[in-house]
């Protein structure tokens, strides 16, 4: 039940998108863990390095408001859709154990763990 209403607010975020480069807009609805739900989208920019991600906008909204990830759902019109390096990276420097759940344009819905899309990932590691 939870992962329909991560979709369905991540495809509210994609509503929202910028994307007239790519012309791939992009949703975000990340959970946090007292139950919250944070959306973001992709933000292009004519200068491309300079364009942010919508798990990146979302983790930030997430992170502002003093709350942290469990699970993050991505809707997009790609096929095969799956977070970018650097958002994982900035995900997992929050949750490297956050449940990614996907769904491309042919509906294909997804479910992940973090760790198996960014095994390895830099994290803080406390002595």
């Amino acid at each position: 039940m939870i992962i329909r209403q991560l979709i369905e607010k991540a495809k509210q975020a994609q509503a929202q998108a910028y994307a007239p480069y790519s012309r791939f807009p992009v949703g975000a609805a990340i959970l946090a863990e007292d139950g919250r739900v944070f959306t973001g989208c992709n933000v292009e920019n004519a200068s491309f390095g300079l364009t942010i991600c919508a798990e990146r906008n979302a983790i930030a909204a997430t992170v502002l408001a003093g709350a942290r990830p469990v699970a993050v759902a991505i809707v997009g019109n790609q096929h095969d859709l799956l977070p970018c390096g650097a958002c994982r990276q900035v995900l997992a420097e929050f949750n490297p154990d956050l449940l990614v759940v996907t769904q491309d344009a042919n509906h294909k819905t997804q479910v992940r763990s973090l760790r198996e899309l960014l095994p390895g990932a830099f994290t803080l590691r406390e002595t």
